[in-house]
């Protein structure tokens, strides 16, 4: 039998179980679990993952169950965002010996930062596309947009990002989202990215956390942190959310899809040798709702900051820019709610990074690795990350690695 490897944080609410043996977690992210685990819908417990740190309403990295409400904040603004990776039959000894025109290459094909040049049109991936994916994703993307008609005619609100989730698919986004070309342990070459679902994410969430917010003062209910407000299950706009944040969540899937045909498509230019595409592609949400059975009842699960780890799941968990990457399966333990990380977790905070990191810190730490170099990535150098080799020591209960990966080609968002 596997050794439980978790710690209880103490709580006067329901117990916070804590996979952080080997990590420091900070005051402030502590007394928000606390604050969850005082909530009477709170199921069971609260499972807290290795790169846990504070965040807006719930502690990222953490797996929040519930009965008979949801928390908006808890999910964040984020819907959906995850991770992607493609192995392909590539090995190292085929890249070209510079990186640079497959970095421009991708960053050519995927627009990133804060842009609203996506699909469709001639610009992004829809032109590098065989017509079979053409066509599939073309009528994925439609059917999409046909569902978010049905939520903006109820939320009118919503309408202006509404009209801009077009022009968001197929984009990176900003912050911590990248597309990277990885190595694994066999020199074979992976496509791995970071996003997730874009202006529209961003733009339901924070509609109905303040719709939330509302409720909670019309009925006159006190909470620990306003961030906690929270939809009673049953009630309209708990419906309402779940759909919204249900198509959020599609939407940040395809999104990936489009970005992992276009970075195929950079690598088909940068690499003359003909290859092919591995069948074990891997995509998953990790700041996202589920409907899920755990201890004997049915319940919602919120992940924010975490991957689904059944047995047999497969996951991936990122390192940090410099930092080894991981291709997980799970081994569904059930005091996890059958979960793990989602990566490496920050150690401090953007502003922190950029006063203590130099642009030759962060060329050190980046050695070897086709990436951006200048001061606006120096908030995502890797030292502003958790340790990564001791996240993964700490869940080694709750997945076992199956690939490890470390980036040579890094873009940023």
């Amino acid at each position: 039998m596997t050794e439980r490897k978790f710690e209880l944080i103490e709580s006067n609410g329901k117990p916070i179980k804590a996979w952080t043996c080997g990590v420091q977690v900070e005051e402030s992210a502590k007394q928000q679990l606390r604050n969850l685990s005082g909530l009477p819908f709170i199921h069971s417990h609260i499972a807290v993952m290795p790169d846990v740190h504070f965040g807006m309403g719930a502690t990222i990295g953490s797996v929040i169950a519930t009965k008979g409400a949801i928390i908006p904040a808890a999910v964040g603004v984020d819907i959906g965002c995850g991770m992607a990776a493609q192995r392909t039959t590539l090995v190292a000894s085929d890249l070209p010996d510079s990186l640079l025109a497959l970095r421009t290459g991708i960053e050519k094909r995927i627009p990133h930062g804060r842009t609203n040049n996506g699909m469709p049109g001639d610009r992004g991936a829809w032109g590098e596309m065989a017509p079979q994916a053409v066509g599939r994703l073309a009528v994925e993307l439609n059917e999409l947009m046909n569902r978010l008609t049905v939520i903006v005619a109820k939320h009118p609100k919503l309408e202006k990002p509404a009209r801009r989730a077009l022009t968001h698919a197929g984009t990176l986004g900003t912050g911590n989202h990248f597309v990277e070309i990885c190595l694994d342990e066999s020199d074979s070459v992976w496509i791995m990215l970071h996003s997730g679902s874009r202006g529209i994410g961003n733009a339901i969430g924070s509609y109905f956390i303040e719709k939330a917010k509302e409720d909670m003062k019309r009925w006159f209910i006190n909470l620990p942190d306003k961030d906690l407000a929270y939809l009673p299950q049953g009630s309209e706009l708990y419906r309402d959310y779940c759909d919204a944040v249900e198509w959020a969540q599609d939407f940040a899937r395809l999104n990936r899809d489009l970005m992992i045909v276009a970075a195929v498509a950079a690598l088909r230019e940068a690499v003359p040798k003909p290859f092919e595409l591995d069948e074990s592609a891997v995509n998953c949400h990790h700041n996202y709702v589920s409907w899920e059975n755990h201890f004997g009842e049915n319940v919602t699960v919120t992940r924010k900051g975490a991957v689904r780890a059944r047995v047999g799941d497969l996951g991936i968990i990122p390192g940090s820019m410099g930092a080894r990457s991981f291709i997980v399966r799970g081994k569904g333990n059930p005091d996890s709610f059958c979960s793990c990380s989602h990566g490496a977790g920050r150690s401090m905070s953007r502003t922190e990074a950029r006063k203590r990191f130099t642009l030759e810190d962060h060329a050190k730490a980046t050695a070897g690795i086709e990436c951006r170099k200048d001061e606006e990535v120096i908030d995502e150098t890797p030292a502003a990350y958790k340790d990564i080799e001791a996240v993964m020591a700490d869940q080694s209960d709750l997945v076992e690695i199956v690939h490890t990966l470390r980036q040579v080609v890094c873009v940023k968002g």
